[in-house]
C-alpha cells in the first residue's frame, strides 16, 4: 500500500497493513435495515457500554422540533506516537423524513494523513450512515484526492463517541487502500485512539421504527 495513506504506525509496530469490499434499491435497503437490527440490539441497549444517559435518546431537538434521525460529525486528530499527522473530519446527517432508510444519508467526510514530508488526503461524499448509541458507521465514494487510484472508490469510518478519548476505525485497515466493490456501510472496528485536546466527534444515535 501506498505509504502515504497508510493510518497505522509501522515506526512503532502498530497492525500490520494487508491488502485483501451497494445496496441496491429495496433489496439493499432490507439488507442495511436488518444489519442495523443487530447494530441497535447488539451496541445501543447497553448503556454502560457507550455511557449512555438514563433512558432513550429523547426524539426532539431543543425548542419541540423533531431532530435529525442521525448524524456524525466533528474533527479530530488520531493519537500517533511517532507525531504522524492524522486528521479525520464529519458532517453526515440523516434527516428525520428519511428515517427508514440509512441509504439516504447526506454530507461529506475527510481525512488526511502526513509523516516525514510525505501524505495524503481524501474527501468522500456520504452514502450511508448508521449509528447505535454512541457508535456510527458511515461510508461514501471518495469525490477528491491527491492519492492516485483513490478517487471513485468507496471507504468506510467508524467512530464510538466516548466523550473523553474518543476511538476511530476505517475499512482500509484490513483492505489495504480504497477499495472497489466494498458495499456500503462497512467499516472496522474503532481500534484508534483519538490525540487528547485536538477535538471530538459527536454521534446522533438512530431510533429506527421496529
Amino acid at each position: 500500500m501506498n505509504r502515504r495513506w497508510s493510518t497505522t504506525n509501522e515506526r512503532t509496530s502498530a497492525p500490520a497493513n494487508r491488502r485483501t469490499g451497494a445496496l441496491g434499491n429495496r433489496g439493499r435497503r432490507t439488507a442495511v435495515l436488518g444489519a442495523a437490527l443487530l447494530l441497535t440490539a447488539g451496541l445501543a441497549g447497553s448503556a454502560t457500554a457507550f455511557g449512555a444517559a438514563d433512558g432513550p435518546p429523547s426524539t426532539t431537538a431543543p425548542g419541540g422540533a423533531a431532530r435529525e434521525a442521525a448524524a456524525l460529525t466533528g474533527s479530530a486528530k488520531l493519537y500517533r506516537s511517532a507525531g504522524d499527522d492524522i486528521t479525520f473530519s464529519f458532517d453526515a446527517h440523516l434527516a428525520a423524513k428519511d428515517n427508514d432508510d440509512p441509504l439516504k444519508a447526506t454530507g461529506t467526510f475527510e481525512w488526511s494523513h502526513y509523516a516525514d514530508g510525505e501524505g495524503a488526503r481524501a474527501k468522500a461524499r456520504v452514502d450511508c450512515l448508521l449509528t447505535g448509541g454512541k457508535v456510527a458507521v458511515v461510508s461514501g465514494v471518495i469525490t477528491d484526492s491527491d492519492l492516485p487510484g483513490a478517487k471513485g472508490k468507496r471507504v468506510g469510518v467508524t467512530v464510538h463517541d466516548i466523550g473523553r478519548q474518543d476511538r476511530l476505525g476505517y475499512s482500509w485497515a484490513a483492505t489495504g487502500g480504497p477499495a472497489g466493490g466494498l458495499p456500503r456501510c462497512v467499516s472496522s472496528a474503532p481500534f484508534e485512539k483519538v490525540k487528547k485536546g485536538t477535538g471530538d466527534f459527536t454521534v446522533v444515535p438512530w431510533l429506527p421504527a421496529f
